[in-house]
């Protein structure tokens, strides 16, 4: 019996821990892992006195994380994800960005802005990157960035608050100036100039002297949240790792599907040309176009775009070990089997946010870096042919 323990004991830990770092979707080896060993369970179980010693370590492991070692991590290393200062340093350090990516934005000159986690903020102007963040912040985990009207930078971090940036100096926002919680996940401009603010703690809404902040205690369906939109009529969304919601100025309603269950960990949520809200989760692409709910896809989709063609852009996990970025066609949207096309997959790769840029290309986001779909060819910015 004690033996048999052990080895759930080990399958446990690597259930528990096989998530990637905070704000992540999934992750195909965590699967993978889980089906070898449930199915060597009963013979490990038979010799569980020869393979005690190799369980205890894939159980060690696995729970400590990436890059994990027998020597203790310091309260750096825990404090930044696992990473050293030197690692850190090497980061800020890269002309490119080569950290994660999760989102992609532009600015109105048409500059590329570029969310890199420990990395730093980029811009790339069409022909260089320039770091806006490393000499002058230091490394954060950098999870989203947005320009406002007035042309002002607004960065949000996943370890120390949201900084606006003026274009000479930063002025940083924390819980000490009113911030709900300095885990920030989103950011968005309403067309009143509110500046919104999603977190692992709930929402902020600031109006450029003080903050409003909205918890399950105000209505909000979950307090971790993972983006927002406003639509044509006015009303925000809001995607959480729990229940997606909408306000409407007074109240938060929770979106449920015909069934009246509530979906679940919404990473991604946009509204089309024709008014039809699209969300993103994890089990698949969903469109509701106010009294109907119709799952598109089975695909997972993380981030979601409508491109000027009319053609609905997503990335995420599309089978248990592979990522891609998929495009379906605005001409087949609306039959059982939509067109999809894939145009670009990896295994153990996560892509992340999405962007059409002016001139028609797609950026994407990875967990290594950032890509660019000119409709031909798509350039990793990592390589040679991007750091020029």
């Amino acid at each position: 019996m004690k033996n048999k323990e052990t080895v759930l004991t080990s399958l446990q830990c690597l259930k528990t821990n096989a998530a990637d770092r905070p704000g992540s979707v999934s992750v195909p080896d965590y699967k993978k892992n889980m089906k070898y060993l449930l199915k060597h369970a009963l013979f490990l179980m038979k010799y569980a006195h020869v393979y005690v010693l190799f369980l205890m370590l894939v159980c060690h492991t696995s729970c400590g994380g990436q890059n994990q070692t027998n020597v203790p991590q310091d309260s750096f290393s825990k404090e930044h994800n696992g990473f050293s200062a030197s690692q850190l340093k090497e980061l800020a350090a890269s002309k490119v960005p080569v950290s994660m990516v999760r989102n992609v934005k532009q600015d109105r000159n048409g500059d590329i802005l570029i969310a890199a986690s420990w990395g730093g903020v980029f811009r790339y102007d069409g022909k260089s990157f320039t770091n806006l963040t490393s000499s002058k912040i230091g490394s954060h985990r950098f999870w989203d960035v947005l320009e406002d009207r007035r042309g002002n930078l607004w960065l949000a971090s996943n370890d120390s608050g949201v900084y606006h940036y003026n274009g000479k100096t930063f002025q940083h926002f924390t819980t000490r100036e009113g911030l709900v919680n300095n885990r920030v996940m989103a950011i968005y401009e309403d067309r009143a100039g509110i500046i919104w603010f999603g977190t692992g703690g709930g929402l902020s809404r600031y109006d450029g002297k003080s903050f409003q902040n909205f918890t399950t205690k105000e209505g909000l369906s979950n307090n971790d949240l993972t983006t927002i939109m406003e639509d044509k009529t006015g009303k925000l969304w809001f995607g959480t790792r729990g229940e997606p919601c909408f306000y409407d100025g007074k109240t938060f309603t929770v979106l449920k599907n015909k069934d009246g269950k509530a979906f679940k960990n919404v990473w991604s949520i946009i509204e089309d040309k024709k008014g039809n809200i699209w969300f993103g989760e994890v089990g698949g692409l969903w469109r509701y176009d106010g009294s109907t709910f119709t799952k598109v896809s089975q695909r997972g989709a993380y981030a979601i775009i409508e491109d000027k063609k009319g053609n609905i852009w997503t990335t995420g996990q599309v089978n248990l070990q592979a990522w891609a970025l998929s495009r379906y066609d605005a001409k087949s949207l609306y039959n059982k089997m939509p067109t999809v096309t894939e145009i670009k997959s990896e295994e153990r790769t996560n892509f992340y946010g999405i962007l059409e840029a002016n001139d028609g290309s797609i950026w994407f986001g990875s967990g290594n870096g950032v890509y660019r779909y000119d409709g031909n060819t798509i350039t990793d910015f990592k390589g040679k042919e991007g750091q020029k």
